[in-house]
C-alpha cells in the first residue's frame, strides 16, 4: 500500500507515490505524464527525480514511472539515460499499446487520460464503483477513488478544484478523500486569510486615533501604506 504526495517543490514532477514501508518490493515511485513532445524530457526529469533524491536522503528504493499516450511522444535523447532506461528502474507505458482486451481496474484506470472529456467523468464515476466492487480492502479502494479524482484533476485543468468535485458528484463517502478535504480546508483556509484582513483594517483608524504615522501602521499590520491611506479615507466619508 503507498501513500500519494501531489505538489511536492519540484515544479516538474506530476506526482510521488510514497510507501507506507519502504522496501525493494514497495519502492518510491514518481510518476510522469507525458502528453507533449519535449526533445529534453529526460534530462529534466531525471534532474528532478535526483533533486529530490539529494533531498530526501530517506529514499533508499525508488522506481520512475513515464506514460505517454503513444510512443512517437518518446524523446530520442535518451543515450545519456540509457542504461536506466533499459532497467528495471524506469518504465514507459504507451497508452495506445495497451491490451484493448485487457479489462483490469488497473489498465481502465490508466487510460481514462485519455478518455474524451465528454465521457471522462462518467467513466470516473464507473471506475469508482468497480474498485468499489473488486476490492475488498477498505484503504486501498480509497487510493484508488483517490488516483482516479487526481486523474480528473489533471485533464480538466480549467476547472477548480471545487468544481471537479460538483461534476462528479461528491457523496459523503467522497468527502472522505483527499481530494475534497484539500478543496474543505482551502475554503476554511481562505476563510481565515479574509477574517485576518479585515482585522487588520477595522484596526486602522484606532492605531491612527493614537497618533501612529501611516508609515508605522504599514509596518505594524504588514499592510502597504496605500492600503492604510485608502482605509483612512473610507472611514473619514
Amino acid at each position: 500500500m503507498v501513500n500519494k504526495l501531489w505538489g511536492f517543490k519540484s515544479p516538474s514532477i506530476d506526482g510521488v507515490f510514497i510507501p507506507t514501508s519502504e522496501t525493494t518490493n514497495q519502492p518510491l515511485y514518481f510518476v510522469e505524464v507525458q502528453f507533449q513532445l519535449d526533445s529534453t524530457f529526460y534530462r529534466r526529469f531525471f534532474a528532478e527525480v535526483f533533486l529530490y533524491l539529494r533531498q530526501n536522503e530517506s529514499v533508499n528504493f525508488w522506481r520512475a514511472v513515464v506514460i505517454y499516450p503513444q510512443r512517437s511522444l518518446d524523446p530520442s535523447d535518451r543515450l545519456p539515460y540509457e542504461l536506466l532506461l533499459d532497467s528495471s528502474q524506469v518504465q514507459r507505458i504507451y497508452l495506445d499499446e495497451l491490451d484493448p482486451g485487457e479489462n483490469s481496474l488497473q489498465v481502465a484506470i490508466v487510460k481514462l487520460i485519455l478518455e474524451r472529456e465528454e465521457t471522462a467523468v462518467d467513466k470516473g464515476r464507473e471506475l469508482i464503483l468497480q474498485a468499489r466492487q473488486q476490492l475488498a480492502h477498505e484503504a486501498t479502494t480509497k487510493q484508488i477513488v483517490e488516483l482516479i479524482e487526481t486523474i480528473l484533476l489533471y485533464k480538466f485543468t480549467r476547472f477548480s478544484r471545487e468544481e471537479l468535485a460538483e461534476m462528479l458528484g461528491i457523496d459523503d463517502e467522497l468527502k472522505k478523500t483527499r481530494m475534497y478535504q484539500s478543496i474543505k480546508e482551502d475554503g476554511l483556509e481562505e476563510g481565515r486569510q479574509e477574517g485576518r484582513q479585515e482585522a487588520k483594517l477595522e484596526a486602522i483608524p484606532r492605531l491612527l486615533g493614537l497618533g501612529l504615522s501611516v508609515e508605522q501602521v504599514a509596518v505594524a499590520l504588514d499592510l502597504t501604506v496605500a492600503q492604510v491611506q485608502q482605509t483612512a479615507q473610507n472611514q473619514s466619508s
